[in-house]
């Protein structure tokens, strides 16, 4: 089996949007993508057009994760399903509140958040570091079946990310590394073996000429 995984960030979201869901751990914040967001897809999906079309996609079932992985499915015609486990990290009474709120008033959270030390294990009714790869672990490994060769696209969140990767690098903390908004994380695959790859990759936010025009651009030009 030889397998590349890509882990993609979702796009810039509304953080003033307070919309939210029912999940099988409550009511999470689920905010829409902003115009910034949008755009971001867009340059995604231009990027994973010129790559190898991917074997299977799974993506968290929250509205910024299926909104950043549209323009591809739309452009490409591919197929993609959910996987509520995928879904980021309940923070039980502190869903849909900004740092600024979560932090207001209370110097020693502020402070844990200015040494980058991870908080939202301290959120009242939310998941701690070890519920969260508990879920997530064996539901990117979940993405995998069936394929034995190609690549296969999961479309998440930055928890999300973070304890998968940390569980395959060996990494003990909550939160080691903050990914970008649409960025891809490789993984190569082979059979039990998990190598990380490429880290945080937003080329085709930085460098977008190199990858084509937006997803949907040259249809909206030529129509």
């Amino acid at each position: 089996m030889s397998v590349r995984l890509l882990l993609i960030r979702h796009g810039h979201v509304e953080w003033g949007r307070r919309e939210f869901t029912e999940s099988p751990r409550g009511r999470q914040f689920d905010p829409p993508l902003s115009e910034k967001g949008q755009e971001q897809a867009r340059h995604l999906a231009a990027r994973l057009q010129l790559m190898d079309p991917p074997a299977a996609i799974v993506s968290s079932p929250l509205a910024r994760c299926l909104q950043t992985l549209a323009p591809f499915l739309e452009a490409t015609r591919a197929e993609s399903r959910t996987d509520p486990d995928l879904g980021e990290v309940f923070i039980g009474e502190w869903e849909g509140l900004g740092f600024e709120e979560i932090v207001s008033g209370d110097e020693e959270m502020a402070r844990r958040f200015r040494e980058q030390d991870p908080i939202f294990a301290s959120a009242p009714g939310g998941e701690s570091g070890e519920q969260l790869r508990a879920r997530v672990v064996p539901a990117v490994d979940r993405s995998l079946d069936g394929v034995e060769d190609g690549t296969v696209v999961v479309m998440a969140h930055g928890g999300v990310i973070n304890a998968y990767l940390g569980h395959i690098m060996g990494i003990e903390r909550d939160m080691f590394f903050l990914p970008e908004n649409a960025s891809i994380n490789s993984v190569l695959v082979d059979g039990d073996l998990r190598e990380m790859r490429f880290l945080n990759d937003v080329r085709h936010l930085t460098d977008p000429a190199v990858f084509g025009p937006p997803a949907g651009v040259g249809e909206h030009a030529a129509g």
